[in-house]
């Protein structure tokens, strides 16, 4: 598996250690986590915007057709 080097200021650190630790959970556990949901979020949000721009164009696609 591939890793990655992520660099964070000493209040970033304290602040995911502090989170981390409040959840049970190791550092690398809950960032893994976080950036995994970021992602997911971003691709919820473009499925829902091309979602509506269909909709809002579905007339004029069957005239146009």
């Amino acid at each position: 598996m591939a890793g990655l080097n992520l660099r964070f200021t000493d209040e970033e650190l304290d602040a995911l250690r502090e989170r981390a630790e409040a959840e049970g959970r190791s550092m690398q556990s809950f960032a893994h986590e976080a950036v995994i949901s970021a992602i997911n979020e971003r691709s919820r949000l473009f499925n829902e915007a091309a979602d509506h721009v269909l909709k809002a164009s579905e007339e004029l696609n069957r005239r146009l057709a």
